[in-house]
């Protein structure tokens, strides 16, 4: 069983900057791919950005041009650079990785965009 663990989040302005992680129990270097998710109150949760085993990036729409995501494979750890932040960026956020057929998620954590 592979736990994943976000940290980072919290309350921040609009146009200000967060540094999400996911830590890893496992190596990443052998994953399918690893990802970051979103789910605002009262919308389905959304994908916003994933990395695969070779560091091929996508991005959704909303996020692509503010948002990086990013690997360290010595720390088994999965960033997510948040900047410009828009009120709209509010949500909880959450890791999602696969290696091989299996899939785990974090629990989450949460990012305010407010002044």
């Amino acid at each position: 069983q592979v736990q994943l663990v976000e940290s980072g989040g919290g309350l921040v302005q609009p146009g200000g900057s967060l540094t999400l992680s996911c830590a890893a129990s496992e190596s990443i270097v052998s994953i399918y791919d690893m990802a970051w998710y979103r789910q605002a109150p009262g919308k389905q949760r959304e994908l916003v950005a994933i990395i695969n085993s070779v560091g091929i990036t996508n991005y959704g729409d909303s996020v692509k041009g503010r948002f990086t995501i990013s690997r360290d494979n010595a720390k088994n750890t999965v960033y997510l650079q948040m900047n410009s932040l828009k009120p709209e960026d509010a949500a909880v956020y959450y890791c999602r990785g696969t290696w091989g057929p299996r899939t785990y998620w974090g629990q989450g954590t949460q990012v305010t965009v407010s002044s």
